[in-house]
């Protein structure tokens, strides 16, 4: 089968197209033939060598954590009956999810309904778990003023959804003209460019007065503290990331003189969660095959573009979910 491998921690030159021997499932595993293999932000975080150990992987090893596919071989105690069946997984640190075939525990999947196609499905069970984690924390009510950053982005162009759905007033804001467009397109009421100066400004005349009640912010740093600078009195700052590289700045004066409340979704709260992280990710899978919530598939690309798939990524070009095809 053909596969990416890498040899090195570094940039995306160090993602190869190989043809490596076909895997075959060991005891409580399957065998999935890949029709989309989902690419993240922390793909290119464990590729450069600069994520937590208990995510790196040993090298050499196959990318990727998200798959959606076809059984087409099942291990040692696995149903026969999956054989055939159209799934989903996350495969963990295991990765692997970057070739033609890949193993998955199958404990792991998720049979698919025919509503959901594979790319749809690969932003799910991922991105779309995680969207669902801070949805559970932050709980966006008809009566909310939200703010979305990275609002173009696989968790934002979600998150703009489902609170515009909960009834709430949402401004989405994301950088760049193009990026700003999409956001508008999912309902904001209002879309924001931070790329351009004076950008929080522009949120406030957006809103005419009106104060932010809840912000999610997965971009930290500068554009984070913007964030929490627009928070009203008694506002919620729920964190999900720091794609900026550094995390919002917070002050006990923020907590006790402006009565804000502070979260973070992920990291030990996610997973450490009651019940798991299965719930989350039957739920996100659920909500997009009824059609509550559309993950935005923004670039697609063949498996030997892994390398500029990361590109993409690291240059913050895209927009939505980036997927690899076999």
């Amino acid at each position: 089968m053909r596969a990416i491998r890498q040899y090195a921690f570094g940039g995306p030159e160090e993602l190869r197209l190989e043809e490596v021997p076909d895997p075959h499932p060991g005891g409580g595993q399957v065998r999935v033939r890949v029709e989309s293999a989902g690419v993240h932000l922390l793909d290119t975080v464990i590729r450069r060598g600069e994520a937590a150990p208990r995510a790196m992987p040993e090298l050499p090893a196959t990318p990727g954590r998200e798959v959606a596919g076809v059984v087409d071989e099942v291990g040692d105690g696995v149903d026969e009956r999956l054989l055939g069946r159209r799934v989903v997984a996350d495969l963990g640190p295991a990765g692997g999810g970057y070739a033609e075939l890949a193993l998955a525990r199958a404990e792991s999947l998720h049979v698919l309904p025919e509503a959901l196609d594979a790319d749809r499905a690969v932003a799910m069970v991922g991105t779309g778990r995680t969207t669902m984690a801070i949805l559970e924390l932050a709980a966006p009510a008809a009566d909310d003023v939200v703010i979305v950053t990275a609002a173009a982005g696989g968790i934002g162009t979600l998150l703009v959804q489902a609170a515009r759905t909960a009834g709430a007033t949402v401004v989405g804001v994301a950088g760049g003209p193009r990026k700003a467009a999409l956001v508008r397109e999912l309902g904001a009421a209002e879309a924001v460019d931070y790329s351009r100066p004076g950008w929080p400004d522009a949120v406030r005349a957006a809103l005419g007065g009106r104060p932010i009640t809840l912000a999610l912010d997965g971009v930290g740093g500068v554009i984070g503290r913007a964030v929490v600078e627009l928070l009203g009195v008694g506002g919620r700052l729920v964190m999900y990331g720091t794609s900026s590289g550094t995390p919002t700045e917070l002050s006990a004066g923020d907590l006790y003189e402006r009565g804000i409340t502070a979260s973070a979704a992920v990291g030990a709260r996610i997973m450490r969660r009651p019940g798991g992280l299965r719930p989350l990710e039957s739920r996100a899978l659920a909500a997009a095959a009824e059609g509550r919530l559309t993950p935005v598939i923004g670039q697609r690309f063949d498996l030997a573009e892994a390398a500029a798939a990361h590109e993409s990524i690291e240059s913050r070009a895209t927009v939505g979910k980036t997927v690899l095809r076999p």
